[in-house]
């Protein structure tokens, strides 16, 4: 049994609150409509208790995570479609999911879901009150799905697009890993000297009234600062890096960040690249299931991630409104597409296979997207080494030069 808060007009007319307990959703609607309630909402109590029974039987646990992963709303929206596309209607669908779950977190989700849809409102609206689970892009595919009538076909094309997105991040992911490793290890390393190596060497030179040479001097001063104010620096990079982060939380600071990033010699390229490749694959993706052009250049342009290429795409919204092509509404952001793309988007209107063009696109810049990221990985982890062995070898030289001198002033 589960405990109800319901709202409701009674049989005077007026609005009543109240709760009540029953085996589920339908029965808490018949004993609503024997107390001569009409039911305006309807939502299930949760649970304050860690450790108890949920409605499935089985128990939650007061550590057990309660975030909803990929692969977990990928399969959701797999496992939906083909049930769609079965011919099940939709609250019986969401029934299966959230009882087939795969976890309680995902069940508890798929059936909020599913009560929503129940008192009435629109699938796209209900996943809508859960923006931490499903991305705004996902609710406004699905949104033009229910629109035009397609909802299997749209939820089948945001699987896909869900798992070319993933692989398409991975691959950035793990060409960065190595580069990374590397500048943990060398910050690691260079702690260690100024803190720890650098000290005990000092010893041997305090006995020699004599001067030491500038670069000995220069290193050996950096490391008193580390030793008597590291502690302070950390907490001045703290304060710091959390300014920074709210600073970027505004829209002006997340503004002039990407106009940045997109300035930088070559991750402002790369950052363009895969920018268009979601785009181009989420527009292509969206024509092909029947969605009109001003309502997919809409949602589409939701998936590209940088504000300021969001701002050039929706220019050209409008200017599709008025008329103009694609390819010539795209024109005034070069920074996404260039003459030669914008060329074969205008054959492609020409022809009416602008969807599959766009995908077509998509594959080939993640392609060309794949292979200079393996590039610029592989001229980064020499340079990085580079820069690495430069510092270690500049404080080894700084400190061993004295070394040399040092029979000088014993003798």
């Amino acid at each position: 049994m589960a405990f109800y808060q319901y709202k409701a007009i009674n049989g005077n007319g007026t609005v009543a609150n109240g709760d009540i307990e029953a085996g589920g959703r339908q029965d808490a609607f018949r004993k609503m409509e024997a107390l001569g309630l009409k039911p305006i909402k309807l939502i299930e109590k949760e649970s304050k208790s860690a450790g108890k029974p949920s409605s499935d039987g089985s128990v939650m646990l007061p550590w057990k995570s309660s975030r909803i992963t990929f692969k977990m709303l990928e399969n959701f929206t797999r496992l939906l479609s083909s049930l769609l596309s079965a011919g099940v209607p939709l609250s019986r669908a969401l029934v299966i999911l959230y009882r087939e779950a795969a976890s309680p977190a995902a069940g508890e989700r798929w059936k909020a879901v599913h009560d929503l849809v129940v008192d009435g409102m629109s699938l796209a609206s209900a996943m809508g009150r859960f923006p931490d689970t499903f991305p705004k892009v996902y609710v406004a595919m699905v949104e033009a799905g229910e629109a035009g009538g397609f909802l299997d076909l749209v939820l089948s094309q945001i699987a896909d697009f869900q798992s070319r997105d993933k692989e398409l991040r991975g691959k950035v992911l793990s060409a960065m890993i190595y580069p990374v490793v590397l500048l943990f290890l060398a910050l690691g390393v260079l702690v260690f000297l100024m803190v720890f190596f650098i000290p005990r060497f000092k010893v041997l030179f305090e006995g020699f009234d004599a001067a030491l040479p500038l670069l000995t001097q220069v290193i050996v001063t950096t490391s008193e600062y580390c030793q008597s104010y590291g502690l302070f620096m950390l907490i001045g990079l703290g304060i710091m890096g959390i300014g920074i982060r709210n600073w970027l939380a505004t829209d002006q600071g997340r503004r002039k960040f990407e106009q940045s990033m997109l300035s930088l010699p070559v991750i402002g390229s790369l950052n363009a690249q895969f920018a268009m490749a979601r785009f181009c694959r989420m527009l292509g993706t969206l024509l092909n299931a029947g969605v009109p052009l001003i309502h997919g250049l809409n949602v589409a342009r939701r998936s590209i991630g940088n504000q300021i290429l969001v701002d050039a795409v929706t220019d050209s919204i409008e200017r599709v409104k008025k008329g103009e092509t694609l390819a010539r509404s795209l024109s005034d952001c070069r920074v996404l597409f260039h003459g030669s793309i914008l060329e074969m988007i205008s054959v492609a209107e020409e022809s009416g296979r602008l969807d599959q063009e766009l995908m077509r696109l998509a594959a080939t810049t993640e392609k060309d997207l794949d292979q200079q990221l393996k590039t610029a990985v592989s001229l980064m982890e020499p340079l990085m080494l580079f820069l690495i062995a430069g510092f270690i070898g500049t404080i080894f030289i700084g400190m061993v030069i004295p070394i040399f001198t040092i029979q000088d002033y014993i003798k």
